[in-house]
């Protein structure tokens, strides 16, 4: 049945218009535009939505469905000590919480050791099993042996969060046997905390990374690399990568080579707020420490060079659902607008992450739209005030 949804304003994923209707037939936009020139079809219904903001749905760019914040349980321990089943009955709840809170798109960073549970959590949405999000899955992300975690006693081998390849054949083999299991996009850790005390340094090589890039690339998949580290950081931004995730030390230099390249940040802001916080950085009294002073300073670096922002969380480190937390934040402790961080979170990331068919609201595109409270173009907070979610024409929430 079409349902014309006429709210006070839409947000076309660019601009703010009032007095829009936008007309839903099965699970495609059909018109848009002034509600004098949208007519119901026969047999239709309106919603009237008076108050609210109709917008595309958002589209999350960096979480972990099968993760829950580390203040409840270490990241070691729910690599190490939960069932795989425990891990997708929160993932399934996730995944809801995440859809209803406006979400209707994540890309979904990695299992961190729940296997290939990321393929069947996307499967079951999907099918329609489960409500979520659309989801692109990047499966057991690659390491180079070693680097990552969980480590223990030296004498001691442990299930890893991430799969470890090195090497020309072992990366190929690796990159391949993920796709083939279901991976929409490769997760590469450039660097990772193995340096000298903990520090973060280089992972893989420049040849191997530029490796798993061209490996992907031929399959049709993009790369991803976490990378905090400068060298970490170039090395990705040669290989090819599409975004560097995090990027916590990054300079002028750095963001001008990714600037030139075409490669997106997604800083992540919330992920480091969160730790912080947990730590015992009691925000707004404490003096502000030492890595979240650092991320201030990448991030000015970052705007001033004018490198393409992704909107991501890495929701799990901090509760699903709370995913407008990296919105709030980039506005309320980075300065940038409220309309700058709704176009990363509709079409910028649409755009980034090759979404041709959502992040605007416009004729022929999914009907995956979202109605706020108030005007999320002026106020970062009104992402919180969801009222409607309808993702493919279907309604998970309604006034």
């Amino acid at each position: 049945m079409p349902v014309l949804l006429r709210p006070a304003a839409v947000f076309d994923g660019r601009d703010l218009h009032q007095g829009w209707a936008v007309l839903v037939e099965n699970d495609k936009i059909t018109a848009a535009g002034p509600a004098a020139q949208v007519t119901l079809p026969a047999g239709g219904r309106t919603m009237e939505l008076p108050g609210l903001t109709l917008m595309p749905g958002l589209i999350e760019g960096h979480a972990h469905l099968l993760l829950h914040p580390y203040n409840e349980t270490p990241w070691n321990d729910q690599v190490l000590l939960e069932s795989h089943a425990l891990r997708v009955a929160r993932g399934t709840v996730h995944a809801q919480r995440t859809l209803l809170a406006g979400f209707t798109t994540a890309r979904d960073l990695g299992s961190e050791g729940a296997g290939y549970a990321d393929v069947g959590l996307k499967q079951a949405i999907d099918q329609g099993i489960i409500p979520g999000p659309r989801l692109l899955v990047a499966t057991l992300a690659l390491v180079a042996t070693g680097s990552y975690g969980p480590k223990l006693a030296t004498d001691i081998d442990v299930p890893q969060g991430a799969q470890e390849a090195d090497g020309v054949d072992g990366i190929v083999r690796a990159v391949r046997e993920q796709i083939g299991k279901g991976a929409d996009l490769i997760k590469v850790y450039a660097d990772y905390r193995w340096g000298p005390n903990g520090t973060a340094q280089p992972t893989f090589s420049q040849e191997e990374l530029t490796l798993i890039v061209q490996t992907a690339r031929s399959a049709g998949r993009g790369v991803v690399a976490h990378a905090s580290t400068v060298e970490g950081m170039r090395r990705a931004t040669l290989a090819g990568v599409e975004t560097i995730e995090h990027g916590d030390d990054g300079n002028a230099e750095i963001f001008k080579l990714m600037k030139q390249r075409g490669v997106a940040l997604c800083p992540t802001v919330a992920a480091g707020d969160a730790i912080a916080q947990y730590r015992g950085w009691k925000k707004g009294q404490d003096p502000q420490p030492p890595r979240i002073k650092q991320k201030h300073t990448s991030m000015q670096a970052a705007l001033k060079a004018g490198v393409t922002l992704a909107m991501g969380g890495d929701v799990g480190v901090f509760t699903h659902g709370d995913n407008a937390r990296e919105m709030e934040q980039l506005v309320q402790d980075f300065g940038l607008t409220p309309l700058q961080v709704l176009r990363q979170a509709t079409s910028g990331n649409a755009q980034i992450f090759h979404l041709a068919d959502r992040g605007s609201v416009r004729p022929g595109l999914l009907a995956d739209l979202v109605a706020v409270t108030g005007d999320p173009t002026q106020d970062e907070t009104a992402v919180r005030q969801v009222r409607l979610v309808m993702k493919g024409g279907v309604l998970y929430k309604q006034p």
